[in-house]
């Protein structure tokens, strides 16, 4: 096949034979691979040419690259962290792997490929990172591609840890032990009101906390219980987290239900909006509003559904404020393509550039994307619907699209009286 890259993505002709077909397939995946290549070379000359820019305007060294992460992953459309992700490989593979960089762009080689290997040999040494690249990715001695090209995934894995056990046992078996600080529990939703609770663990700890469900549910089972094994599981790992089985206590685990007066009377069947999760259906959030066990704080809305807006001459928001734009924001970072949580409140535009404390003008941010907007060059600003209007240093505008919580005539409520309102409704649930 001969097609140019235009040709290739205005699809095969019709009537192609199956032999035709597979041949595209095949030809757009090489074009896939190559065109990653060049996004990663791409992203490495932005970052030097960032980095120019902002040392000729006296940035201190430490500072330099400050933003390029964020830039990569608008551009791509991803989160700022996977942006961060791809610029540093993209760094390792024109330095440090060019051998895997020359596959990529012949198209044998995607950047997940790309990104086992260098994840492989992240904790060796240059030299010896090097040698792995030369020995798995060059090609043979006729030019023919190296073995690794036809291999699966898990087998080239396992491929690139051998050379690295192999080159440095010492620095693989550093890196095992040093990786329990990573240990961590996230929580991520899933279709139909329900959610992925996940923990990186230690492979003892990790299969220890298995191996006690599972003799939970072949106990359970044993003695007649009809739950499914997977549900007495899951069951017994909420029990015993929680503690509400074997002692009896009524844990005070705060979820925030943003909801109208209509939907919590039964009378409406608006979707309801949990913190963390997104929307759920009216009538599931009445019923989870009943649960004596979890603490359901349902934050005021008006009878179209919106937030209550609030605002503050102080230049860092309140406690109040920040919560409440950290609800209206769905307490997911405000950035296009970033489903990190909120950890910062700030404003779009900047405070010293006469941006007001108010809910207009603030925005839920992760600490990266909020470090990012700090960078030279950056420009921020609300636009009348609500939404966020971010430009780069390359002149490039992002618009986030406002929450839905968002309302363009807020009722003129005091900040004192919507705490009120929200203690009020508070003793009510509690009663």
């Amino acid at each position: 096949m001969n097609e140019t890259v235009d040709q290739l993505l205005a699809g095969p002709p019709l009537g192609a034979s199956e032999k035709e077909l597979v041949d595209w397939i095949s030809r757009l995946e090489e074009v896939k691979c190559a065109a990653e290549a060049v996004q990663a070379e791409a992203a490495v000359r932005l970052d030097e040419a960032v980095r120019v820019r902002q040392a000729e305007a006296g940035i201190p060294a430490r500072k330099l690259g400050e933003g390029v992460a964020s830039q990569v992953a608008l551009a791509r459309r991803v989160s700022p962290a996977k942006g961060a992700k791809l610029l540093g490989l993209a760094k390792i593979l024109l330095a440090e792997m060019p051998h895997t960089f020359a596959l990529m762009k012949a198209g044998l080689f995607s950047q997940w490929q790309a990104t086992i290997l260098a994840r492989e040999t992240a904790c060796l040494s240059l030299e010896d990172r090097r040698v792995i690249d030369y020995q798995l990715c060059a090609p043979g001695p006729d030019g023919e591609p190296p073995a690794v090209v036809a291999m699966g995934l898990r087998q080239f894995e396992n491929a690139a840890k051998k050379l690295a056990i192999t080159l440095d046992q010492e620095s693989v078996v550093a890196r095992a032990a040093n990786a329990e600080k990573d240990r961590r529990v996230s929580v991520r939703p899933a279709p139909d009101t329900m959610t992925w609770l996940g923990a990186l663990l230690p492979v003892k700890d990790g299969v220890a906390v298995y191996a006690a469900l599972d003799q939970a549910a072949m106990a359970a089972r044993a003695a007649g219980d009809e739950r499914t094994r997977g549900q007495v599981m899951a069951d017994t790992l909420v029990d015993r987290i929680t503690g509400r089985s074997t002692t009896g206590a009524k844990p005070r685990v705060e979820v925030k239900v943003v909801m109208t007066a209509e939907a919590m009377a039964a009378d409406s069947d608006q979707p309801a909006m949990v913190e963390g999760y997104g929307p759920v259906p009216a009538a599931w959030a009445r019923e989870a509003l009943a649960d004596a066990e979890v603490f359901m704080r349902r934050l005021f809305t008006d009878p179209a559904g919106q937030l209550v807006a609030m605002e503050s001459r102080s230049r860092t928001a309140p406690e109040g404020l920040a919560e409440f734009i950290t609800t209206r924001d769905g307490g997911i970072c405000r950035t296009n393509g970033c489903d990190a949580p909120i950890r910062n409140v700030d404003h779009a535009q900047r405070h010293t550039d006469g941006g007001t404390t108010s809910a207009a003008n603030l925005q839920g941010l992760c600490e990266r994307c909020n470090q990012a907007k700090e960078a030279l060059g950056w420009q921020a600003r609300p636009g009348p619907d609500g939404s966020i209007i971010t430009i780069t240093p390359t002149g490039h505008t992002y618009v986030s699209p406002p929450p839905d919580t968002w309302t363009p005539d807020p009722p003129p409520l005091s900040l004192a009286e919507f705490v009120l309102r929200d203690l009020l409704l508070d003793h009510d649930l509690a009663a």
